[in-house]
Order: structure tokens, then sequence, then C-alpha cells
């Protein structure tokens, strides 16, 4: 009887974990084929079309200078998506690497390593990454690394209590008396041990980094026009939201529902191993 009720969940677990890798498959390959699934040219300017309602040839109307709101939010797909999954890689690599030196090496590495993430820890990740956009300025560069600065702290943290947790178990010791190095045993003995929390981690982020850019972008710090980036595209067109409001709503529908399937993907993987660490 116990057998039954178990299967349930795993079995639902893994369902949706695979319909959510097709969704998000599904959003990363349009953003990939976004100029050849693009009715107009999203750049293109046109005075004659200013505000225009939805229609065949606009199917989300145009903005306030004219321009396809649906070819731009095709386009802001690739902007939005590729700068937030770039920026988690670098910050899960950048933070991996220094939590995993803090808790293995221990004493003055651990102290000086995670002091320094927790004084960037002091500061909202938000406002720390405003202040440092606006002394940067614009652009995506600028804008990713802003809300990196704090962003490879999570990592950081997490790899050095997994470091701690596992470098006293039997097989670390084995590889130690094999005469592995210190480098050796990290990255082919601790690393496999401990991807799997650390991925589930970066999964989650995903979405929380892909507000934050578009965030940036609202505020009109981030990723400026005449690039199509969701956040900056209902900043520019919040002025005329009564008078063209499919401006506005393309995008931030777009947003929304990027952002649920990415962060339910974060949670169906974490289930997924939760399931897996269990069996």
């Amino acid at each position: 009887m116990n057998i039954l009720v178990d299967k349930k969940p795993r079995k639902g677990a893994k369902t949706r974990f695979i319909v959510f890798m097709i969704l998000a498959g599904i959003l990363v390959v349009l953003s990939v084929i976004a100029p050849k699934l693009a009715p107009n040219d999203p750049y293109e300017i046109s005075s004659a079309n200013i505000n225009a309602s939805p229609s065949a040839q606009y199917p989300m109307g145009t903005d306030r200078l004219g321009r396809c709101v649906f070819s731009r939010v095709l386009m802001g797909a690739r902007t939005s998506i590729f700068s937030a999954v770039a920026l988690v890689a670098i910050t899960f690599v950048i933070g991996s690497l220094l939590g995993m030196a803090a808790g293995w090496y221990g004493g003055i590495v651990d102290t000086l390593i995670m002091r320094f993430a927790d004084i960037l820890l002091a500061f909202p990740q938000m406002v720390l990454a405003i202040a440092v956009a606006g002394i940067l300025g614009g652009g995506m560069f600028n804008a990713m690394l802003a809300m990196g600065i704090t962003g490879w702290t999570v990592y950081a943290r997490l790899a050095r209590a997994q470091v701690l947790a596992l470098k006293r178990e039997a097989y670390v010791d084995a590889a130690r008396l094999s005469g592995c190095s210190s480098l050796a045993i990290m990255f082919r003995t601790l690393l496999p041990n401990m991807l799997g929390p650390m991925i589930v981690n970066a999964s989650i982020q995903i979405g929380s980094m892909m507000v934050g850019i578009a965030g940036l972008s609202f505020l009109g710090i981030g990723i400026n026009e005449p690039q199509a980036e969701w956040g900056s595209m209902i900043n520019n067109s919040r002025a005329y939201i009564q008078l063209a409001p499919w401006a506005v709503l393309g995008p931030a529908i777009a947003t929304i529902i990027t952002v649920m399937i990415f962060n339910y993907l974060g949670d169906c993987v974490r289930d997924v191993m939760d399931v897996e660490a269990g069996e």
C-alpha cells in the first residue's frame, strides 16, 4: 500500500518537470528564431502607424513610434531570456568556485570570501543593482553586471555548506590517501556530489534574474532603446497606456508568462531532485 502511495507523487513530479521543460524549451526556440517569426521589422519607425490598434498587419498593434509591438516582443524574448540565463550561468560558476574554495581551504580564504559576501548581502539586491547600474549607465552588459554583483553570493554560501558537509566523508579521505590533489578532490569527488542542490538553486534563480533585468530597464537604467527588451518596452509605453494599452500589455504578459514558466520549472527540478534523492 505504501509503495502505491509513494509512486504517485514521484510520477507527478516527473510529469510536471517534463511539461515545463518543454514549455521552457519552446520559449528558448522562439527566442532563437524570433527574427524569422517577426512579421515586421521591430525597429522600423512609421509615423503613419503611431499607436495603431491591433490588426492583421500588426497583431499586437504599434507603439508610440509606430513600431510593431508583436515583432518587438518576439525580439525582446531573445534579450530577456538569454541575458537571464547567461547571468545565472556566470554567477553559478563564480559563486560555486568561490564557495568551494572557502569550504575546502577554510581559514583566511574562508574569512575573506564569506565576509565579502556578507557585506554584499547587507544591501537588498535590487537596491544595490540600481545603484551600480546608475553609476555605470545603461546597456545589457552593465545591467547584467549590476544584477550579478550580489547574484554569486547565493551559490557561494550553498557551495561552502555542501563542501563542509561532504569533505569529512570516507570517500574524500580515500581520495586524499590515494594522492589526489586538493583541486582534483574538489572537482572530481566533491563537485559531482553537490551539483544537485546547486542546479536546483540555479534553475529557480532564472525567473528572478529576468525580473531584475526587466526592472532595471523599466527604471531606465538597464537595457535602453532601440534594443527590444520587455522592461524597456513597458517603461517607454506606459505614458500612453490609456491611448494604446496593447503596447504595455504585450511585453507585460510576455514577462509574466515567461517568469511563471521558469519559476515552475525551478520548482519541478527541486521536486524531481528530492524524489531521486529519496529513492
